[in-house]
């Protein structure tokens, strides 16, 4: 395809209507410095673009348009922790979330905070929940600028916190609504406390100088393709002398993430993904299976992350959210004016609907929360069938 260089030096396709690539250039002159990609697709456009703001790792923003049809709003997607807008949002790579909210007539801006481009060395003890709020919100002030479209907040795990929080701190009348995909909002009793003495080891994290996280996902899931039958190196619970297969490990880090070791894996009711695993007279008979997403897309997904890195800070700050007491980080929830969709998965997050029910009590009868059964925590975004299961409770968005 012939292509053209954009004011601002960035390469832009040639051959889709001006229209398309006129909206994108506009974008990318509001958003600043930085070395922007053009992806041309089947009727649409996609702009990458990190954003080279002076900081040790950028934000990078990705812009999916239609090349045809001018948007009537915006929705802003949020990854979860570890995760970036690729691997969150823009996979499978025809039938993803991106290009459903894509059809309705949206201009789709992922917004990836800055550990997926980061060295662990340059993840500080400052990068919080409320840094990838400011971050955030630099963002959508310099796209409100050049637009002035109504926009939503749509997040997936620490995305939709993130997306919660930052509704909670923008007055502006185009906010319209909030999605939040499968997280939790302040538990309740001894969940609570649980939560608070998960705060509590991340913070003795922080004071230790450990700023930052891999949890490994990306390497377990490529080595149960490259090599399903290989020694793990991992013990095998009914008998530790022994080692899972590759496949095998990964298989039951994504069914039963609950069983693994790690201060927040209890938020889970089951798992990452929703799927069975039976323990066989020897690790290499061992039976399992994904019920709803793929091992594949899982591969597809997880080969898109940068670092992987998850912020200490950040998970501190979560783990504050969940215990609800007002230490080291919160929500205000009454702040929470537009309309909330909470969709939980009911193997990953659960049935947990404080945080909409605090939102309701202070005043905002539009927050609703559902629960959609036999899925888990990534399958709401990646599963075959989300379609047609869970995507269609975020329809009409503006």
């Amino acid at each position: 395809m012939a292509r053209e260089h954009n004011e601002s030096g960035s390469a832009a396709p040639a051959a889709l209507p001006v229209g398309g690539v006129g909206l994108l250039t506009r974008i990318e002159r509001a958003l600043g410095t930085g070395t922007a990609a053009y992806l041309p697709g089947d009727g649409w456009i996609r702009l990458t673009l990190p954003l080279d703001d002076g900081g040790p790792a950028p934000v990078t923003v990705d812009v999916v348009a239609d090349a045809v049809r001018a948007p009537h709003g915006i929705v802003y997607l949020l990854p979860g922790g570890g995760l970036n807008f690729a691997a969150d949002f823009f996979t499978p790579g025809a039938d993803n979330l991106a290009h459903h909210l894509r059809r309705q007539g949206l201009l789709v801006v992922g917004v990836t905070p800055r550990e997926d481009a980061a060295r662990p060395e340059e993840v500080t003890a400052d990068l919080g929940l409320a840094a990838h709020r400011r971050d955030l919100a630099g963002v959508v002030a310099a796209l409100d600028s050049v637009l002035g479209l109504p926009y939503a907040y749509a997040g997936h795990s620490a995305g939709a916190a993130l997306a919660l929080d930052a509704a909670s701190h923008d007055p502006s009348e185009r906010l319209r609504r909030v999605l939040a995909l499968d997280t939790t909002g302040p538990y309740s009793g001894a969940l609570a406390e649980r939560a608070a003495r998960t705060r509590e080891a991340y913070e003795e994290q922080l004071a230790r100088g450990v700023h930052a996280a891999d949890p490994g996902l990306a390497g377990l899931v490529a080595r149960a393709v490259a090599d399903p039958s290989g020694d793990s190196g991992a013990p095998w619970p009914p008998d530790p002398a022994r080692r899972f297969t590759h496949a095998g490990l990964a298989h039951f880090a994504l069914v039963r993430t609950a069983a693994l070791p790690g201060p927040a894996n209890w938020i889970y009711r089951q798992g990452h993904a929703a799927g069975a695993y039976a323990f066989g007279a020897t690790p290499a008979e061992d039976r399992f299976t994904l019920t709803r997403t793929p091992l594949a897309t899982w591969h597809a997904a997880t080969s898109a992350l940068g670092s992987g890195l998850v912020p200490t800070a950040l998970m501190r700050d979560l783990a504050s959210v969940w215990a609800g007491d007002g230490k080291a980080y919160g929500i205000a929830w009454e702040r929470i004016r537009c309309e909330v969709v909470w969709v939980n998965s009911e193997l990953g997050r659960g049935d947990e609907p404080r945080g909409a029910e605090l939102i309701r009590a202070a005043g905002n009868a539009r927050a609703r929360f559902a629960t959609v059964p036999g899925y888990g925590h990534g399958d709401v975004v990646w599963s075959a069938t989300a379609s047609t299961d869970v995507w269609p409770l975020l329809r009409d968005i503006l």
